[in-house]
């Protein structure tokens, strides 16, 4: 399975993340270890949601839809 996933700064709670992984236990560790670039200064996050995916094109194809204007309002009222 592909997971989809959406992260909240638990001290930030403006601050958001949305990724796409295999092994979400394994990637949500790394996020709160500091082992992603991206993630490293707002740490530790909180697993807000994660949508489970069989083909890891979908679960791409999702992800960037997230990160769109439109994706993230769909996010906002559905998802956080």
């Amino acid at each position: 399975m592909w997971y989809v996933y959406l992260l909240r700064a638990q001290r930030s709670p403006s601050k958001t993340y949305v990724g796409v992984t295999r092994d979400l236990r394994k990637r949500f560790r790394e996020h709160n270890a500091g082992k992603s670039a991206h993630t490293k200064k707002s740490r530790p996050w909180q697993l807000v949601s994660y949508l489970a995916f069989s083909s890891g094109t979908k679960a791409e194809r999702f992800e960037q839809y997230l990160k769109t204007g439109s994706g993230r309002a769909f996010a906002n009222r559905h998802l956080w």
